[in-house]
């Protein structure tokens, strides 16, 4: 095919554009997303390469970091990720999906099913690590195949579980007494229907925010969990969600951190639900990502991403 020697609209414009920014000794700027990469963390305490991890965590009191990976292991590190600890079989992590740790440092585990024991519960460990009992949530229809997927602690000191893709966040007490179940709904077919959840977290303020990466939502909450508002779209293009696997909330100023796995990205929301930036992309070096699946803002507001198939969490800093 001739090409013609005419250049693109576009392109044309371009030139111009920079044809009159250079007389006058201006630099045309692209500005990148206001977050810089810190540090990854690629080792556990032997030395050996972590296994595609899976969630990330930080204790706001003790600015420990919470890692667990494909080897049904839970590291902690200090804040500056050095590792200090390792739970698992020993100490009875089986299959651990999520976690949290309460004010007095008593460790909350959801694990699901596993070989010694087929029922998916909720276990408890002192401020030592030391195991000290399991909790099963029952005594609610599909209480069966609920398997505690995501856990969160409210400003009562209540923890709130949402299961794997379940229609369901599960309000308990520290005993696994049930207070709550709180759902969120979708118009679908000419009728509102509970939509499946996989995700659960609690704002400085005790706003409760409910994930569905079913349909790319975000459902928020106020402290006494009357509904307010929903954002999130879903679609695979810049501004929108595909698979979000795992948010965080920035206890700073309350922006919504988002991880979508399949557009291998974070997408930022101001705490109003509006849609600020994102960053990341498919790729191996510091900033890109493989199939991300969680995320948790730090106190001091870094940013950790469980970048899963890369074999590694990688910690930003924001520029602001």
């Amino acid at each position: 095919m001739e090409r013609s020697g005419r250049l693109p609209g576009t392109f044309f414009f371009v030139i111009m554009i920079f044809s009159f920014l250079a007389p006058c000794g201006l630099k045309a700027e692209v500005k990148g997303p206001p977050v810089a990469y810190l540090d990854s963390i690629v080792e556990d305490e032997d030395e050996g390469k972590l296994s595609f991890p899976s969630f990330v965590w930080v204790d706001p009191i003790t600015k420990e970091i919470y890692l667990i990976d494909a080897r049904s292991r839970i590291i902690i590190y200090t804040s500056d990720f050095f590792p200090l600890f390792t739970l698992d079989k020993r100490n009875g992590i089986e299959a651990p999906l999520g976690l949290i740790v309460d004010k007095e440092g008593n460790l909350y585990v959801a694990q699901g099913p596993s070989k010694s024991n087929q029922r998916a519960r909720i276990s408890a460990f002192n401020a030592c690590l030391k195991w000290e009992r399991d909790i099963y949530i029952t005594g609610f229809e599909g209480a069966d195949s609920f398997t505690p997927y995501r856990l969160a602690i409210d400003k009562g000191g209540n923890i709130c579980v949402a299961g794997n893709y379940s229609p369901k966040v599960i309000v308990i007490n520290p005993q696994g007494h049930i207070l709550d179940m709180i759902s969120a709904k979708e118009e679908k077919g000419g009728e509102r229907v509970n939509v499946k959840l996989n995700g659960v977290a609690v704002d400085k303020d005790g706003r409760l925010y409910l994930l569905s990466e079913e349909e790319s939502h975000i459902y928020v909450y106020d402290n006494n969990r009357k509904f307010l508002f929903k954002f999130g779209q879903k679609g695979g293009s810049t501004g929108k969600l595909s698979r979000p696997r795992g948010f965080s909330v920035d206890s700073l100023n309350g922006k919504v951190y988002v991880v979508d796995y399949m557009r291998h990205t974070i997408s930022v929301y101001d705490k109003e639900g509006k849609y600020l930036f994102e960053f990341g992309g498919l790729g191996w070096g510091p900033g890109w990502f493989q199939y991300p699946r969680d995320i948790y803002v730090d106190p001091m507001g870094r940013i950790l991403v469980a970048d899963t198939f890369n074999d590694r969490v990688q910690v930003f800093q924001p520029k602001e």
